[in-house]
């Protein structure tokens, strides 16, 4: 089990290595979204999917569109980034190891600068909440390596996230806007407002 610094993270993430780092939420556990084999890895031996996909982050909409998004959907959202707002966007077939057979993706630019910096190396990556299935996220390192252990090829201390929540996630729908997932950002569904910041 390897303890290292964030900025130390982009080489293990390249070389298809996967790990725990603090995103601009929670503690995440994270897999380059361009690797299809780590990322089976991912939901098969770290944490097995479950029929649920997690959340792709990435530095710019122009990161989303080179792993095979849409722009058009992508700038018909780009108001709530950069923050911890993830978006349910559409995708194609050939996107099918990230999503599942569910068509669509989460994604979110965060606005911590030392995660932005990982991701202008790294590319866009898949996180996915440091847990078991159906029990709260962890809070500290110390009690990931507890569940996860050398499951996890690296990990990254980012002190107590206990009074961070995770991103909101919302999907919009003709127009609409539906909080799949109440988080960091509380969203008027009706109007789209953003009601703090």
């Amino acid at each position: 089990m390897k303890v290292i610094q964030l900025r130390e993270a982009a080489n293990y993430i390249l070389s298809g290595k996967i790990g725990l780092i603090p995103t601009d939420t929670v503690y995440g556990i994270v897999v380059s979204a361009k690797d299809e084999p780590s990322v089976q890895r991912l939901f098969i031996d770290v944490k097995p999917r479950e029929n649920k996909t997690g959340t792709v982050i990435a530095s710019s909409i122009d990161q989303l569109v080179d792993l095979g998004l849409k722009r058009r959907y992508l700038t018909a959202v780009q108001q709530f980034w950069p923050g911890p707002i993830s978006v349910v966007i559409p995708t194609g077939q050939d996107l099918n190891y990230l999503h599942n057979g569910k068509q669509s993706v989460a994604v979110r630019i965060p606005k911590e600068k030392n995660l932005v910096e990982l991701l202008e190396q790294t590319g866009p990556l898949l996180t996915t909440s440091a847990n078991l299935s159906g029990q709260p996220e962890v809070a500290t390192m110390e009690q990931a390596t507890e569940l996860f252990g050398d499951k996890l090829d690296f990990y990254v201390d980012g002190g107590d996230l206990s009074a961070r929540q995770a991103s909101t996630i919302i999907r919009i729908n003709d127009d609409a806007i539906e909080v799949l997932r109440s988080g960091a950002v509380k969203i008027d569904e009706a109007t789209g407002r953003i009601l703090n910041k």
